[in-house]
């Protein structure tokens, strides 16, 4: 398995929302997975799911919502959305999430081959969370004042900071 050194570009990044809480965050994040194309309507349903058996609050104040591994059938195409809440929500586990970068992975390959194991989904989870757990490239994306510093933030590499 290859492992991408960096996550995709985000699709869609929101800055300055707010969310009722982790439910609302949720949803928000797959409603822009559904619009920008790269899933369909029931991965919404089993992100919420994945939430309740596991949280996806990774630390740093991010969270990295995505489906479970029978939702991967939903995913059009591997894709991220960013989505910042400043003002915080409650998360499942009780921490305080202000950045939500929600993942659809592992449909499948670019040729078309089966993904069993969910070798991309996994890829762009590593490449995620070697960017998210830096605490200052995770402090910088929770602050982006912009969508292009949101992206500079989760492509570039520690060569590049």
């Amino acid at each position: 398995m290859v492992v991408e050194a960096r996550p995709p570009r985000p699709l869609a990044v929101r800055l300055g929302r707010t969310a009722a809480g982790c439910a609302d965050a949720i949803d928000q994040c797959g409603r822009l997975l559904v619009e920008t194309g790269a899933v369909d309507g029931p991965y919404v349903a089993a992100m919420h799911e994945r939430e309740r058996s596991m949280t996806t609050h990774l630390g740093e104040g991010v969270a990295i919502p995505h489906g479970t591994t029978e939702s991967r059938r939903f995913v059009r195409r591997t894709a991220l959305v960013v989505v910042q809440f400043p003002g915080g929500v409650r998360w499942s586990d009780g921490a305080t999430v202000r950045l939500c970068v929600a993942i659809a992975a592992g449909a499948s390959p670019a040729d078309g081959s089966p993904d069993p194991a969910g070798a991309q989904h996994l890829g762009v989870l590593a490449a995620l969370a070697t960017v998210l757990m830096d605490p200052v490239r995770a402090r910088e994306l929770r602050e982006a004042p912009d969508e292009a510093t949101v992206d500079r933030l989760l492509r570039s590499t520690e060569e590049d900071r």
